[in-house]
């Protein structure tokens, strides 16, 4: 959203009409509002809210939005011009309020009225001149309410560290409406479902280890309980060993017939 110029005439302590181009005063990217206490500062803000929303932060009513220095016969009025989603659109807005009786003496009640215009072209176009209307057509383009609005867009002073100590939700939904995470939305949801599918596979290999381990397989149950069979023995017959001479053999060793038994004794 960007704010255009701000108009505001017999509006809180302003008894004439100030004229602000904001257009001109955010061309360096920032710009200060500065005064002494009672000078307008938070009037300013009120102005843009009560254009917005119909109604200011706080405790305040509408009804007592008018200045009390303006004279009886100069209406309570503030136009906004603003661009919300691509949208160049013209508010003018009035509080309920007092005013001198067209004809005889004394005053009467002007009720809240609402005129908002949209640019088409080179002409601005009426889209509506109810209240609860323009309400609908503005909380969409604008995607908060007023409430939001100053918690997020206006920080006034000691909220900045209620939004912060908010909720992880509470700020959730804010920021939401205010940037556009399409991106990021699409990326948490791949991330989650890629991590559901993770969990699974691990849970379904965590359950076939454990059921393998419980109940092993009928050979690996044999082979660890019965050791494998030995063979037959092997029984080889040993080449006979020829005589050598009369009470050895080969090699020096003795006849098995033994000593004392040879021939000629």
């Amino acid at each position: 959203m960007r704010l255009h110029r701000l108009t505001a005439t017999a509006f809180g302590p302003f008894a004439g009409t100030i004229d602000l181009d904001l257009e001109q005063i955010s061309s360096s990217g920032l710009f200060l509002i500065h005064g002494a206490t009672g000078a307008g500062k938070t009037s300013l803000l009120d102005a843009i809210c009560f254009a917005l929303y119909a109604n200011v932060p706080g405790d305040r009513l509408s009804t007592s939005l008018r200045s009390q220095h303006a004279e009886e016969s100069t209406p309570t009025r503030v136009e906004l011009e603003l661009t919300p989603a691509g949208r160049r659109l013209h508010i003018r807005r009035h509080p309920a309020h007092e005013r001198p009786k067209k004809r005889g003496t004394g005053t009467t009640t002007e009720p809240a009225g609402v005129l908002l215009e949209e640019l088409t072209g080179h002409s601005w176009t009426t889209l509506s001149t109810r209240i609860d209307e323009s309400a609908r057509l503005l909380d969409d383009l604008l995607g908060m309410g007023l409430d939001q609005f100053r918690r997020v867009v206006m920080l006034p002073q000691g909220d900045f560290s209620a939004f912060l100590r908010a909720s992880d939700e509470e700020r959730r939904e804010v920021l939401e409406r205010l940037f556009d995470i399409t991106e990021y939305t699409g990326l948490e949801s791949h991330l989650v479902e890629r991590r559901q599918q993770v969990e699974a596979a691990l849970k379904e290999s965590r359950t076939r280890l454990g059921s393998h381990v419980a109940h092993p397989g009928r050979d690996a149950l044999l082979g660890r309980r019965r050791p494998a069979r030995a063979g037959p023995p092997v029984v080889a017959a040993l080449p006979r060993t020829p005589h050598a001479g009369p009470g050895r053999g080969r090699g020096g060793a003795r006849h098995p017939r033994g000593r004392g038994h040879g021939p000629g004794r």
